[in-house]
């Protein structure tokens, strides 16, 4: 990991938002790029789910206000967590925006902090339905060339950029490749380790115990423990106006093919065979072991997409230049010196701790920042103190006005976010499950 952080240090810093627009702008690139996207998959177990909503607006009636979203659900233990994400998770991240935000920086600086409290609320909602079905997500907001991915689990999304330059944009949460996962999960209670046969003889891979989950994230999965968080990682990046391609796929895809096999085997091809080619050779390589779901969606700048009129031929041969392929010795002569940067895909924002207090305290200086008395979470607003005294009984147990050095959280958050750490006493134990009960 400190390796990893001096790599890191090494790196040119990340350039302002409103920098890269500005630049983006004056060369004379068109902030709206064209998006193209395809998918396809094969069920074995039918507990794989995606998401593809390309006309989204922020403000209704404004197109200035437009982006897409995209998202892969991989479930576990039933579809009802899977499809509960499918249905309800965007709401959940819209809802924890600020209500008076203002253009679209603000928006996007806003984004990865509302991505967060929008996957713990989700959570939240689903685990008071009382099931205990759980699933991976990776949610992908495009907003003209600025990507942002929030995952939990191990669905995976991957940038491939002009040159065949991968990026990958999300962190597997997985406890047999995560030591840092590890640690925390232990720390908070849960027991890792592999399934003992009679004799004991350990199989397969590392564990959560109590339920034998392999991920330590995810949203549900109520009955594992709240040490399995459904705190995503965030990746904020901004792409050159040349564009790129997203590839967002469940472990069906990737336990099969390396991030690189799957770029590679479809470049050159339209987004909707991209994702049927990578199904194909993921179900060439070994069969139909898993569900196996892929999302592939095109970054096209608005002056590069490919004329109607070419042949079939041409037109394949034509997007394998534009779209991730090398380019031809004329190009770099037209572009010269300036491809390097044109190239580039700035970085504007990474954070990958499960802890809240990290999380919910960035970008609280927006002028749109929440009222006090609104949850960061759930944005239910209170009035302070309002059933603390009814609900906790004089009991030691967290309360939502103890100074935790985090934005206010009502008491039903801040409970959530005591057990994800390893701090529930007896009676937030009680508390949850009158709550499911209730509903």
């Amino acid at each position: 990991m400190a390796g990893a952080e001096r790599e890191k240090a090494r790196l040119p810093p990340a350039l302002p938002l409103a920098t890269l627009i500005g630049r983006e702008l004056r060369a004379g690139g068109s902030e709206r790029p064209a998006l193209r996207y395809g998918h396809a998959g094969f069920a074995k177990r039918g507990e794989d789910y995606f998401l593809v909503k390309p006309d989204c607006l922020r403000v209704p009636g404004d197109p200035s206000t437009a982006f897409s979203v995209f998202a892969v659900f991989d479930g576990h233990n039933g579809v009802s967590a899977a499809v509960f994400s499918k249905e309800h998770l965007l709401e959940h991240v819209m809802s924890a925006l600020p209500p008076d935000i203002g253009g679209r920086e603000e928006w996007l600086q806003a984004l990865p902090r509302a991505l967060v409290a929008g996957f713990v609320k989700a959570d939240i909602e689903f685990q008071r339905k009382g099931e205990v079905s759980g699933t991976t997500a990776t949610l992908v907001v495009v907003d003209g060339f600025t990507v942002t991915v929030a995952s939990v689990g191990d669905s995976r999304c991957i940038l491939d950029t002009q040159g065949g330059e991968l990026q990958l944009l999300t962190v597997d949460h997985r406890l047999e490749e995560n030591v840092e996962e590890r640690e925390r999960v232990t720390a908070s209670g849960g027991e890792v380790g592999r399934l003992n046969l009679f004799g004991g003889q350990e199989v397969g891979p590392l564990r959560c115990w109590p339920g034998g989950l392999c991920l330590s994230r995810s949203i549900g999965d109520m009955d594992v423990g709240e040490y399995i968080v459904p705190v995503p990682h965030v990746k904020q990046v901004k792409l050159s106006n040349v564009g790129g391609r997203l590839i967002i796929a469940s472990d069906g895809i990737w336990d099969t093919l390396s991030n690189e096999a799957a770029a590679k085997s479809c470049r050159g091809l339209p987004a909707e065979l991209a994702a049927k080619l990578v199904v194909k050779q993921a179900l060439k390589k070994c069969g139909l072991k898993d569900d196996t779901t892929c999302v592939v969606v095109d970054i096209i700048p608005s002056d590069r997409l490919v004329s109607p009129q070419l042949s079939p031929k041409r037109n394949q041969n034509k997007l394998k230049s534009l779209l991730f392929g090398r380019r031809s010795h004329s190009s770099v002569g037209k572009f010269g010196g300036k491809s390097a940067s044109f190239g580039s895909v700035e970085e504007l924002f990474e954070e990958g701790s499960a802890m809240l207090e990290e999380r919910l305290g960035r970008n609280l200086s927006l002028k749109a920042a929440s009222p006090p008395s609104r949850c960061a979470i759930c944005q239910a607003d209170q009035e302070p103190f309002e059933g603390l005294m009814a609900e906790n009984g004089g009991s030691h147990c967290s309360s939502p006005y103890t100074p935790w050095g985090g934005p206010y959280l009502c008491l039903e958050c801040r409970k959530k976010k005591d057990a994800m750490e390893g701090k529930r006493s007896s009676c937030s134990t009680a508390y949850l499950v009158e709550s499911s009960e209730e509903q």
